[in-house]
């Protein structure tokens, strides 16, 4: 059996390949692909090599890591999985993938792929307000309502139950899903983010100048959390964060993707939060490559890309 994938050879060089699949190990699954997506914040700046947090990249290089397809066959030790489940897993633009099993997130029957595929940056995002920990009368602000900070919102709403969460956003589409999951209010313009007024501010928009308005935004002694990768801006400390003597803390990646996904299956099963508008675009697998160069050539900018194959 073959498997595509989609490599990226260059700068804005993308290709499929073609490779023989090798046998599975006794601990591992094939997965054959149905849906995946395009995480723009993350992707497209390696497309571009404009990653400040990669300044010589190597090639060839792996794209994407969001994937929901469909167990077809098992290792011989594989014992929690069967043929026929439906899994979130982590290898990328690929028709078919093979993982370990422990590796896998199974996702319950009635979950939408599109909702599924979110578990995993949900779950990104979701450590990022673990780290702050607010408590349900503290008030936040979150930069930036690119898909961590919607899931941000959506989580510090559900899961901590915060009753005041403001964001900053200028794009009025993005603010109306932000309204959607919960938002107090959405500033369009960062001067008009109050002042010393948040106990906690997370940074999901990559730019500078959000970050130095949260860090004005915030009282004294609070805490902000990065949630952007920072590739687009240097940050910078700002005279507000020696005043106020605050904290700032990094995260990366998910607290545990199994524990949150039971969480977040769930939810999405007793609730219409309608995350899946936050895929604002639907392509075949055959459009990914002109995706990439219409996303890079600022023609579309959609939060996310949902990818059919």
């Amino acid at each position: 059996m073959y498997q595509k994938s989609l490599i990226l050879s260059g700068k804005r060089e993308l290709k499929w390949t073609k490779q023989i699949l090798p046998p599975l190990e006794k601990d591992e699954v094939l997965v054959k692909t149905i849906a995946g997506a395009i995480s723009v914040g993350a992707e497209l700046p390696q497309y571009m090599e404009s990653d400040r947090t990669n300044a010589s990249p190597h090639y060839p290089k792996e794209t994407g890591y969001e994937s929901y397809g469909e167990i077809v066959a098992i290792g011989e030790a594989v014992e929690a999985l069967k043929i026929g489940d439906r899994i979130v897993a982590f290898y990328g633009h690929k028709d078919y993938g093979i993982i370990k099993a422990d590796k896998a997130i199974k996702v319950p029957n009635g979950i939408h792929y599109s909702d599924a595929l979110l578990t995993i940056l949900s779950c990104d995002a979701a450590k990022g307000v673990l780290k702050l920990n607010p408590k349900e009368t503290d008030k936040v602000l979150v930069a930036g309502m690119g898909t961590m900070g919607l899931l941000a919102v959506f989580f510090l709403k559900e899961f901590s139950n915060l009753q005041h969460v403001d964001v900053l956003e200028p794009n009025s589409s993005r603010g109306s899903i932000a309204k959607m999951l919960g938002a107090n209010n959405v500033f369009d313009d960062l001067s008009k983010s109050p002042k010393d007024y948040y106990a906690f501010g997370l940074e999901c928009s990559a730019y500078n100048e959000a970050f130095k308005t949260l860090q004005k935004s915030v009282v004294n002694n609070a805490g902000i959390c990065i949630l952007s990768d920072g590739n687009k801006d240097k940050f910078e400390l700002h005279p507000a964060f020696f005043k106020k003597e605050l904290k700032i803390v990094g995260s990366s990646n998910g607290w545990d993707y199994k524990q949150h996904s039971k969480w977040y299956f769930d939810k999405i099963k007793k609730n219409s939060f309608q995350l899946r508008r936050l895929f604002e675009l639907t392509i075949s697998k055959e459009e990914l490559i002109q995706c990439f160069e219409d996303i890079s050539n600022g023609s579309i900018n959609p939060i996310k890309v949902l990818v059919v194959y």
